[in-house]
Protein backbone atom coordinates (compact mmCIF):
# COMPACT_ATOMS: atom_id res chain seq x y z
CA UNK A 1 0.00 0.00 0.00
CA UNK A 2 1.18 3.54 -0.80
CA UNK A 3 3.32 5.04 1.98
CA UNK A 4 1.54 8.43 1.84
CA UNK A 5 -1.84 6.73 2.17
CA UNK A 6 -0.59 4.68 5.11
CA UNK A 7 0.52 7.90 6.79
CA UNK A 8 -2.93 9.43 6.28
CA UNK A 9 -4.64 6.36 7.69
CA UNK A 10 -2.32 6.45 10.68
CA UNK A 11 -3.19 10.10 11.39
CA UNK A 12 -6.90 9.20 11.09
CA UNK A 13 -6.34 6.27 13.46
CA UNK A 14 -7.60 3.83 10.84
CA UNK A 15 -5.80 0.48 10.85
CA UNK A 16 -6.05 -1.37 7.51
CA UNK A 17 -7.29 -4.96 7.39
CA UNK A 18 -6.31 -6.23 3.97
CA UNK A 19 -5.66 -4.59 0.61
CA UNK A 20 -7.41 -1.84 -1.34
CA UNK A 21 -10.37 -3.29 -3.26
CA UNK A 22 -11.18 -1.43 -6.53
CA UNK A 23 -14.76 -0.20 -6.88
CA UNK A 24 -16.54 0.13 -10.22
CA UNK A 25 -17.85 3.33 -11.75
CA UNK A 26 -14.71 5.46 -11.38
CA UNK A 27 -14.42 6.95 -14.87
CA UNK A 28 -12.35 9.89 -13.63
CA UNK A 29 -10.57 8.80 -10.44
CA UNK A 30 -9.42 5.51 -8.96
CA UNK A 31 -11.87 4.46 -6.23
CA UNK A 32 -11.30 1.77 -3.62
CA UNK A 33 -12.89 0.31 -0.54
CA UNK A 34 -10.68 -0.55 2.38
CA UNK A 35 -11.65 -2.60 5.39
CA UNK A 36 -10.20 -1.24 8.62
CA UNK A 37 -10.44 -2.26 12.25
CA UNK A 38 -12.80 0.73 12.63
CA UNK A 39 -15.01 -0.37 9.71
CA UNK A 40 -14.93 0.09 5.92
CA UNK A 41 -13.92 3.36 4.26
CA UNK A 42 -13.88 4.57 0.66
CA UNK A 43 -10.62 5.94 -0.73
CA UNK A 44 -10.20 8.00 -3.90
CA UNK A 45 -6.94 8.69 -5.71
CA UNK A 46 -6.98 11.70 -8.02
CA UNK A 47 -5.56 15.14 -8.73
CA UNK A 48 -5.15 16.95 -5.36
CA UNK A 49 -7.02 20.09 -6.49
CA UNK A 50 -10.00 18.05 -7.67
CA UNK A 51 -10.06 16.13 -4.40
CA UNK A 52 -9.95 19.34 -2.38
CA UNK A 53 -12.96 20.57 -4.35
CA UNK A 54 -14.80 17.31 -3.78
CA UNK A 55 -14.08 17.35 -0.06
CA UNK A 56 -15.28 20.95 0.17
CA UNK A 57 -18.43 20.03 -1.74
CA UNK A 58 -19.22 17.06 0.49
CA UNK A 59 -18.82 19.23 3.58
CA UNK A 60 -21.10 21.89 2.07
CA UNK A 61 -23.80 19.33 1.28
CA UNK A 62 -23.54 17.79 4.72
CA UNK A 63 -23.63 21.23 6.32
CA UNK A 64 -26.89 22.03 4.52
CA UNK A 65 -28.69 19.92 7.13
CA UNK A 66 -31.08 18.11 4.81
CA UNK A 67 -32.51 14.60 5.10
CA UNK A 68 -30.09 13.41 2.40
CA UNK A 69 -27.23 11.16 3.47
CA UNK A 70 -23.83 12.69 2.70
CA UNK A 71 -20.71 10.61 3.43
CA UNK A 72 -18.45 12.17 6.03
CA UNK A 73 -15.04 13.36 4.85
CA UNK A 74 -12.53 11.65 7.11
CA UNK A 75 -9.41 13.15 5.59
CA UNK A 76 -7.80 14.49 2.40
CA UNK A 77 -4.14 14.97 1.66
CA UNK A 78 -2.34 15.10 -1.66
CA UNK A 79 -3.80 12.62 -4.12
CA UNK A 80 -5.84 10.72 -1.50
CA UNK A 81 -9.35 11.33 -0.13
CA UNK A 82 -10.80 9.12 2.63
CA UNK A 83 -14.55 9.17 3.20
CA UNK A 84 -17.18 7.21 5.05
CA UNK A 85 -18.36 4.03 3.31
CA UNK A 86 -22.12 3.71 2.86
CA UNK A 87 -24.15 0.51 2.97
CA UNK A 88 -26.32 0.47 -0.16
CA UNK A 89 -29.74 -1.12 -0.66
CA UNK A 90 -31.97 -1.66 -3.68
CA UNK A 91 -33.70 1.44 -5.11
CA UNK A 92 -37.39 1.72 -4.33
CA UNK A 93 -40.34 4.02 -4.89
CA UNK A 94 -40.02 5.12 -1.27
CA UNK A 95 -36.35 5.91 -1.84
CA UNK A 96 -37.14 7.95 -4.97
CA UNK A 97 -39.75 9.94 -3.04
CA UNK A 98 -37.24 10.58 -0.24
CA UNK A 99 -34.69 11.72 -2.84
CA UNK A 100 -37.18 14.25 -4.19
CA UNK A 101 -37.90 15.56 -0.70
CA UNK A 102 -34.23 15.76 0.18
CA UNK A 103 -33.27 17.55 -3.01
CA UNK A 104 -36.07 20.07 -2.48
CA UNK A 105 -34.62 20.74 0.99
CA UNK A 106 -31.14 21.16 -0.47
CA UNK A 107 -32.33 23.63 -3.10
CA UNK A 108 -34.03 25.68 -0.38
CA UNK A 109 -30.56 26.56 0.93
CA UNK A 110 -30.09 29.94 -0.76
CA UNK A 111 -26.98 32.05 -1.20
CA UNK A 112 -26.45 35.65 -2.23
CA UNK A 113 -24.78 35.08 -5.64
CA UNK A 114 -24.53 32.47 -8.36
CA UNK A 115 -21.24 30.59 -8.20
CA UNK A 116 -18.96 29.41 -5.43
CA UNK A 117 -16.06 30.59 -3.31
CA UNK A 118 -13.61 28.53 -5.34
CA UNK A 119 -13.38 26.97 -8.77
CA UNK A 120 -13.73 23.19 -8.74
CA UNK A 121 -14.17 20.46 -11.33
CA UNK A 122 -16.97 18.51 -12.99
CA UNK A 123 -15.28 15.22 -13.70
CA UNK A 124 -11.83 16.19 -14.99
CA UNK A 125 -13.12 19.47 -16.41
CA UNK A 126 -12.15 22.68 -14.56
CA UNK A 127 -15.34 24.46 -13.51
CA UNK A 128 -15.13 28.28 -13.17
CA UNK A 129 -17.29 29.53 -10.32
CA UNK A 130 -16.46 33.22 -9.93
CA UNK A 131 -19.66 34.67 -8.50
CA UNK A 132 -22.17 36.76 -10.45
CA UNK A 133 -25.39 38.32 -9.19
CA UNK A 134 -27.46 37.40 -12.27
CA UNK A 135 -27.97 33.69 -12.86
CA UNK A 136 -28.56 34.14 -16.57
CA UNK A 137 -25.19 35.83 -17.00
CA UNK A 138 -23.58 33.09 -14.90
CA UNK A 139 -25.12 30.36 -17.04
CA UNK A 140 -24.01 32.09 -20.24
CA UNK A 141 -20.49 33.15 -19.24
CA UNK A 142 -19.38 30.56 -16.67
CA UNK A 143 -21.08 27.52 -18.16
CA UNK A 144 -22.30 27.51 -21.77
CA UNK A 145 -19.82 29.80 -23.52
CA UNK A 146 -16.85 28.97 -21.28
CA UNK A 147 -17.14 25.26 -22.02
CA UNK A 148 -18.30 25.83 -25.59
CA UNK A 149 -15.11 27.77 -26.34
CA UNK A 150 -12.97 24.96 -24.91
CA UNK A 151 -14.75 22.46 -27.16
CA UNK A 152 -14.39 24.81 -30.14
CA UNK A 153 -10.68 25.38 -29.51
CA UNK A 154 -10.14 21.61 -29.36
CA UNK A 155 -12.18 21.18 -32.59
CA UNK A 156 -14.73 18.99 -30.83
CA UNK A 157 -17.51 21.25 -32.09
CA UNK A 158 -17.52 23.37 -35.24
CA UNK A 159 -18.17 27.08 -35.76
CA UNK A 160 -21.76 26.44 -36.79
CA UNK A 161 -22.63 24.57 -33.61
CA UNK A 162 -20.88 27.14 -31.43
CA UNK A 163 -22.82 29.92 -33.16
CA UNK A 164 -26.08 28.14 -32.36
CA UNK A 165 -24.98 27.70 -28.74
CA UNK A 166 -24.03 31.37 -28.51
CA UNK A 167 -27.34 32.46 -30.04
CA UNK A 168 -29.31 30.56 -27.40
CA UNK A 169 -27.05 31.82 -24.62
CA UNK A 170 -27.86 35.38 -25.67
CA UNK A 171 -31.63 34.80 -25.33
CA UNK A 172 -31.69 33.91 -21.63
CA UNK A 173 -32.77 37.33 -20.36
CA UNK A 174 -35.78 37.17 -22.71
CA UNK A 175 -37.40 34.13 -21.15
CA UNK A 176 -35.55 32.87 -18.06
CA UNK A 177 -36.38 34.83 -14.90
CA UNK A 178 -33.50 35.58 -12.59
CA UNK A 179 -33.72 33.48 -9.44
CA UNK A 180 -32.20 33.19 -6.00
CA UNK A 181 -29.13 30.91 -6.19
CA UNK A 182 -29.76 27.48 -4.68
CA UNK A 183 -27.08 25.17 -3.39
CA UNK A 184 -26.76 22.48 -6.09
CA UNK A 185 -24.87 19.20 -6.23
CA UNK A 186 -23.64 20.14 -9.71
CA UNK A 187 -23.03 16.66 -11.19
CA UNK A 188 -26.16 14.79 -10.20
CA UNK A 189 -26.34 11.95 -12.69
CA UNK A 190 -27.84 8.70 -11.43
CA UNK A 191 -24.44 7.18 -10.64
CA UNK A 192 -23.90 9.85 -8.00
CA UNK A 193 -27.09 8.88 -6.17
CA UNK A 194 -26.90 5.93 -3.78
CA UNK A 195 -29.77 4.35 -1.90
CA UNK A 196 -28.74 3.36 1.60
CA UNK A 197 -30.34 1.90 4.69
CA UNK A 198 -30.40 5.47 6.08
CA UNK A 199 -32.01 7.01 2.99
CA UNK A 200 -30.84 8.38 -0.38
CA UNK A 201 -27.25 9.59 -0.48
CA UNK A 202 -25.29 11.92 -2.76
CA UNK A 203 -21.62 11.45 -3.68
CA UNK A 204 -19.03 13.06 -6.01
CA UNK A 205 -20.36 16.63 -5.98
CA UNK A 206 -19.26 19.62 -8.06
CA UNK A 207 -21.12 22.13 -5.90
CA UNK A 208 -22.00 25.75 -6.54
CA UNK A 209 -25.09 27.96 -6.24
CA UNK A 210 -27.34 28.36 -9.26
CA UNK A 211 -30.75 27.44 -10.66
CA UNK A 212 -32.01 24.24 -8.97
CA UNK A 213 -32.97 22.78 -12.36
CA UNK A 214 -29.23 22.14 -12.89
CA UNK A 215 -29.62 19.03 -10.74
CA UNK A 216 -33.01 17.99 -12.13
CA UNK A 217 -31.84 18.21 -15.75
CA UNK A 218 -28.77 16.13 -14.97
CA UNK A 219 -30.91 13.46 -13.34
CA UNK A 220 -33.09 13.17 -16.46
CA UNK A 221 -30.21 13.35 -18.95
CA UNK A 222 -29.15 9.71 -18.71
CA UNK A 223 -32.11 8.22 -16.87
CA UNK A 224 -35.45 8.82 -15.23
CA UNK A 225 -35.72 9.39 -11.47
CA UNK A 226 -39.38 8.39 -11.68
CA UNK A 227 -42.79 9.85 -10.94
CA UNK A 228 -42.40 9.47 -7.17
CA UNK A 229 -39.30 11.68 -7.25
CA UNK A 230 -41.06 14.49 -9.11
CA UNK A 231 -44.22 14.13 -7.00
CA UNK A 232 -42.09 14.78 -3.92
CA UNK A 233 -39.95 17.53 -5.44
CA UNK A 234 -42.75 19.50 -7.14
CA UNK A 235 -45.65 18.35 -4.95
CA UNK A 236 -47.24 16.87 -8.07
CA UNK A 237 -47.31 20.10 -10.14
CA UNK A 238 -44.88 20.21 -13.08
CA UNK A 239 -43.81 23.81 -13.88
CA UNK A 240 -44.95 24.96 -17.33
CA UNK A 241 -41.44 25.91 -18.46
CA UNK A 242 -39.73 22.71 -17.26
CA UNK A 243 -39.19 21.27 -20.79
CA UNK A 244 -37.40 24.46 -21.87
CA UNK A 245 -35.30 24.63 -18.71
CA UNK A 246 -34.48 20.94 -18.99
CA UNK A 247 -33.09 21.45 -22.51
CA UNK A 248 -31.10 24.50 -21.41
CA UNK A 249 -29.52 22.95 -18.35
CA UNK A 250 -28.64 19.72 -20.16
CA UNK A 251 -26.37 21.60 -22.56
CA UNK A 252 -23.52 22.09 -20.09
CA UNK A 253 -23.22 18.43 -18.99
CA UNK A 254 -23.54 17.32 -22.61
CA UNK A 255 -20.74 19.66 -23.69
CA UNK A 256 -18.70 18.29 -20.80
CA UNK A 257 -19.29 14.77 -22.06
CA UNK A 258 -18.21 15.83 -25.55
CA UNK A 259 -15.00 17.18 -24.00
CA UNK A 260 -14.36 14.15 -21.80
CA UNK A 261 -15.63 11.27 -23.92
CA UNK A 262 -15.92 12.43 -27.54
CA UNK A 263 -18.31 13.12 -30.38
CA UNK A 264 -20.89 10.46 -29.50
CA UNK A 265 -22.54 13.14 -27.32
CA UNK A 266 -22.82 15.75 -30.07
CA UNK A 267 -26.26 14.40 -30.97
CA UNK A 268 -27.47 15.28 -27.50
CA UNK A 269 -26.16 18.84 -27.85
CA UNK A 270 -27.96 19.16 -31.20
CA UNK A 271 -31.16 17.77 -29.68
CA UNK A 272 -31.18 20.35 -26.87
CA UNK A 273 -30.41 23.21 -29.26
CA UNK A 274 -33.19 22.08 -31.60
CA UNK A 275 -35.66 22.11 -28.72
CA UNK A 276 -34.54 25.55 -27.52
CA UNK A 277 -34.73 26.94 -31.04
CA UNK A 278 -38.31 25.67 -31.40
CA UNK A 279 -39.22 27.46 -28.16
CA UNK A 280 -37.66 30.65 -29.53
CA UNK A 281 -39.88 30.74 -32.61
Amino acid sequence: MNAELLDILRVLELEPRGALMPLGGGDIAAVYELETTQGPVVIKQDDPARLRGEAEGLRALKGAGTSLVIPEVLGQHGEWLVIEALHTVRPSTQGAYALGEGLRELHAVIGSEHGWLHDNACGRTPQPNAALSDGRVFQRERRLLALGRVCLDQRLIDDRLFARLDAQAQTLERWLPDASPSLVHGDLWSGNVLYTSRGPALIDPAVYRHYPEVDLAMLTLFGDPGAAFFDAYWNGVIPDDWPRREALFQLYPLLNHVLLFGGMYLGGVERCLNKLERFSV
